[in-house]
C-alpha cells in the first residue's frame, strides 16, 4: 500500500519542479555571459583572442590588456548566458595568464603543458537561458569563457 501512495506524490513533485519558472533577472543581449551580482548582471568583456602559432605545434590565444575591466568579488561566480547563435553547452572556461601588458592561454599535444578547462556546470532555466556556475572556488585572476572552436572570448577577473 505504501508505494501506490510515494509514487503518485512523488510524481507530483517532479512535475511541480518542472513547472517552476525562472524569475530572475535576465540578460539584455543575447550570447553574452553575465555575471551574476545579486539582482544585477554585469555584462562580460566581449571580444575576440589572436592566434599565435609557436613551437611544437603550440597554439596561444591572445586577448588584448593586462586585465579585464570586468570584475567579480565571487571566487564561484555565476554567469547567466541567453543562447541565440552560441551554443551554452559549448562555452569551456580557462584561466588565463597575464604577460607583457596581454592575457593569453597555451594549449598544446603534450597534455601536461597543456591549458585544461576549468569544470563548469550549464543548466537550463528556460528556452534559451542557462545558468552556468564554476564548480570549483577560483583563485584569484583573469579567467575568459569561449565557445569550442571559436576565437570568440568572454573576459572576466576574480580579485
Amino acid at each position: 500500500m505504501l508505494p501506490r501512495i510515494v509514487l503518485p506524490a512523488l510524481l507530483l513533485s517532479i512535475g511541480a519542479l518542472a513547472q517552476s519558472k525562472y524569475s530572475g533577472p535576465r540578460p539584455p543581449k543575447p550570447d553574452l555571459p553575465y555575471l551574476v551580482h545579486a539582482d544585477n548582471l554585469v555584462p562580460t568583456e566581449a571580444g575576440e583572442a589572436r592566434e599565435q602559432k609557436g613551437k611544437k605545434e603550440e597554439i596561444t590565444y591572445i586577448v588584448s590588456g593586462a586585465n579585464s575591466p570586468v570584475k567579480t568579488p565571487l571566487s564561484s561566480p555565476i554567469l547567466l548566458f541567453e543562447s541565440q547563435e552560441v551554443s551554452a553547452d559549448k562555452l569551456r572556461l580557462y584561466k588565463l595568464e597575464s604577460k607583457n601588458g596581454q592575457r593569453q592561454v597555451s594549449f598544446s599535444p603534450r597534455k601536461k603543458q597543456s591549458a585544461q578547462p576549468i569544470l563548469i556546470d550549464v543548466k537550463p532555466l528556460g528556452p534559451s537561458l542557462y545558468r552556468i556556475e564554476v564548480e570549483d572556488t577560483l583563485p584569484a585572476g583573469e579567467y575568459v569563457l569561449s565557445p569550442e572552436e571559436s576565437n570568440k572570448v568572454f573576459c572576466f577577473a576574480v580579485f
